[in-house]
């Protein structure tokens, strides 16, 4: 009876755990909402807010229906009463899981912000939360296809890929398939005008510190709680992404130049790069990889905006694309033994992996995309830009008083 009674006590807590981890990142929402809100002008502001909400919902559905059975075998079409036999344990883990699909779209709202309609970018949020995103969680993470996979890649390199939280599956991911929906919809108007760059100026750096700050607090959520169980929480994770964070805040200073955009994205930065090896590196190598996070996100968003002349509005590539690479690498290099790590990882698999990231996110980006905007046509017309997508798809915007006549 005693045994009994602590096991059911020890499922409750792991069902509250997961609970507790589900609701922290589902407040990054309003962190990448916030970011994004003070980054774009005025004139886009209630699209941002909208769009990340919206996007919440969408993947609830898509995840529930089609992504979690697809990466995890396990479907909800059953009697309540069956749904609750474990205490209701799977559907927390649904609910902690889908927060990370979640998070695709969100990262591409970044990226496309200010000239994308609404309805084909929330029908992409259908499609990456519901097929493309469960399809390569199921090969990393999922019970349908990674313990095969993973066994393959263990088997010929010595250990399996090590993404304890995502920077390759979720950010990497994320910011790669931003790329080709950036490059397909062109620059915003104005932003390049032959051929010479003209920054289009942030519109409040109060919300883009907000969107931060909220970011940073929930991601010790989308960190620690990877663990998916209370026994196997590690503060080992949670120190690591804090010295990440303050590795990736003195880079931004530093390397940005006191600029407020680096240095708060550079937390970010630090934090997507921690994602994979937080539970294995040592809190010294997590504070250099934060570091280095910071340094790529400032040199690479710079590279981005002004060589390559790719319009990525929030620099979501370089913050979660080139960052998570950058992640799933240092996990690889950081995590073994003679650097102070636990061992157990191979930088060969954490290669094998990150390729493995780059092409099926640039692939099933670009077509996603591509047949989208041949369906609906992705872009606003020069009329709907220039007025702003707040007036042009909400029909308000984010400040209507101001339009008032007194």
């Amino acid at each position: 009876m005693v045994e009994e009674s602590i096991k059911q006590l020890i499922q409750s807590l792991n069902v509250f755990y997961l609970l507790a981890g589900a609701v922290m990142i589902l407040s990054m929402h309003a962190g990448f909402a916030f970011l994004e809100a003070g980054t774009v002008r005025k004139k886009n502001q209630v699209n941002a807010l909208v769009k990340i909400i919206v996007d919440v919902a969408v993947a609830t559905l898509a995840y529930f229906f089609i992504g979690y059975p697809l990466a995890h075998k396990i479907g909800f079409i059953k009697p309540a009463a069956e749904l609750v036999s474990d205490q209701g344990f799977e559907l927390v883990r649904f609910f902690f899981l889908l927060m990370f699909a979640a998070c695709i779209s969100a990262i591409v709202s970044g990226g496309v912000a200010e000239r994308m309609k609404f309805r084909p970018y929330i029908t992409a949020g259908f499609f990456l939360a519901g097929i493309i995103y469960p399809i390569f969680e199921a090969l990393i993470w999922g019970e349908r296809w990674s313990p095969a996979f993973q066994g393959w890649i263990e088997k010929m390199f010595g250990a399996p890929i090590h993404d304890f939280a995502g920077s390759m599956v979720v950010h990497g991911l994320g910011g790669w398939i931003a790329l080709p929906a950036v490059i397909i919809l062109g620059p915003r108007m104005g932003r390049y005008i032959k051929d010479q760059s003209k920054p289009i100026p942030i519109s409040n750096i109060p919300y883009l510190a907000l969107g931060s700050w909220i970011l940073i607090i929930g991601w010790f959520g989308f960190n620690v709680m990877s663990s998916q169980s209370i026994e196997s929480i590690s503060g080992l994770v949670a120190v690591n992404s804090l010295m990440a964070t303050a590795g990736g805040l003195i880079g931004g200073v530093l390397i940005g130049k006191n600029d407020p955009g680096f240095i708060h994205n550079g937390a970010l930065a630090g934090l997507v790069a921690i994602c994979a090896g937080s539970d294995i590196v040592n809190p010294i190598s997590a504070f250099f990889i934060g570091f280095v996070a910071a340094w790529i996100f400032v040199k690479a968003f710079i590279w981005e905006q002004e060589k390559l002349k790719i319009d990525d509005v929030l620099g979501v590539w370089p913050l979660h694309g080139i960052n998570g690479v950058w992640g799933g690498i240092a996990a690889g290099i950081f995590g073994q033994e003679a650097l102070g790590g636990l061992g157990g990882v191979s930088i060969i698999s954490q290669f094998v992996g990150v390729l493995l990231t780059i092409i099926y996110a640039v692939i099933a980006g670009f077509v996603l995309y591509k047949v989208l905007d041949v369906i609906f046509g992705l872009r606003l017309s020069e009329e709907e830009e220039f007025n702003g997508s707040d007036l042009s798809i909400h029909k308000v915007d984010a400040y209507p008083e101001d339009s008032l006549k007194v």
